[in-house]
């Protein structure tokens, strides 16, 4: 016997990034919460379709869309895929971005202008769409990096799309004030994907471990706990930046 109180049709996420180590875990972990999911990718189509077909093949629902965040048509086309296959989006999960560890003094200027576009401005572009068409009761959950309070030599171009990505969640949260839509960023410290492992000596890898209490890397898991606390029962928590650090300082 159906409750009616609940609902029929399942609520919708939209991950951005979903091909990657956060990003296809978060997918996973929002598909095992009960949503259907929308997994978005820039470049590789064949690892979006196995984060899919692990979806489905766990019994949930999912669907593979490509998108340039930066792109404001495109991103459309993006909610627009989901809204024609699950009916609505309530939840979007922007963990899709770029890095580039470089000294200020040697960063080339088209790959400082590269970071924003692809940090900054599809963050923005994928926020406002977010903000028209996200259905009451919805999440917006983006992620920054624990980096902007760390401050670490080299990150210096990163961290400056970050904090900004920070400004603009927090000002989005009292923008939406009356649409019940909470806004707030998820900031993960060194996390073991392939992606930040990649190229690092094991000494590296273990100084950074060393700086948690909890003297481990974060896993992509960890993060998306903390971002399925963010896109479902987490409705008094908006506005805020969380750190997702095991502690780091």
């Amino acid at each position: 016997m159906t409750d009616p109180e609940q609902p029929t049709t399942p609520r919708v996420a939209i991950v951005t990034g979903a091909s990657g180590g956060i990003g296809s875990a978060v997918a996973h972990r929002l598909a095992r919460d009960g949503f259907a999911v929308v997994v978005h990718f820039a470049g590789s189509e064949r690892k979006a379709q196995e984060v899919v077909d692990g979806i489905e093949r766990d019994g949930g629902r999912a669907l593979a869309v490509r998108a340039d965040v930066a792109e404001p048509d495109e991103v459309a086309g993006l909610f627009e895929a989901a809204e024609r296959a699950y009916g609505g989006v309530d939840v979007v999960v922007h963990t899709a971005g770029a890095m580039r560890l470089t000294p200020l003094v040697d960063l080339a200027l088209d790959e400082f202008d590269g970071l924003v576009r692809t940090n900054l401005r599809g963050t923005f572009v994928v926020n406002q769409e977010a903000a028209r068409r996200l259905r009451d009761g919805g999440a917006i959950v983006n992620f920054s990096s624990t980096v902007v309070k760390l401050a670490p030599p080299t990150y210096g171009a990163y961290a400056a799309t970050k904090g900004g990505v920070d400004a603009l969640t927090l000002i989005l949260a009292r923008e939406l004030r009356g649409r019940d839509i909470t806004v707030n960023a998820v900031a993960p410290g060194p996390t073991a994907t392939p992606l930040f492992l990649d190229g690092k000596p094991q000494e590296a890898i273990d100084e950074l471990a060393s700086r948690s209490p909890l003297q481990r890397l974060g896993e992509p898991d960890d993060i998306a706990e903390a971002v399925a606390f963010l896109a479902g029962p987490a409705r008094w928590v908006n506005g805020q930046v969380v750190y997702v650090n095991g502690g780091v300082a």
